[in-house]
């Protein structure tokens, strides 16, 4: 996990999601094309929450989102996902 220059703002959290699965439980391995979005990532900033809402997901959390949450950032050459708080799901 890299240390970022970006300091989310009230609930949101900025995320680096985790690689896509390269192969299939049988080996197949997966093209760029059939690649699903992951849904898993790991939360690299959180910002300071809202006044009667304090954060619950912290920085080092593996977190479970949904396959649509978030927008897609790069940062320093890396690809993150800036959401809500309220779009993840868990944290694993």
């Amino acid at each position: 996990m890299a240390q970022v220059n970006v300091k989310p703002l009230a609930d949101r959290v900025l995320v680096e999601p985790a690689a896509a699965e390269q192969k299939t439980a049988g080996g197949i391995i997966i093209p760029d094309t059939a690649k699903e979005k992951p849904q898993k990532g790991t939360v690299v900033a959180v910002g300071n929450g809202k006044k009667d809402e304090p954060m619950t997901v912290k920085v080092g959390d593996v977190v479970l989102y949904g396959k649509y949450s978030g927008t897609e950032i790069n940062v320093d050459g890396r690809d993150y996902l800036i959401m809500k708080e309220s779009d993840i799901f868990a944290i694993v």
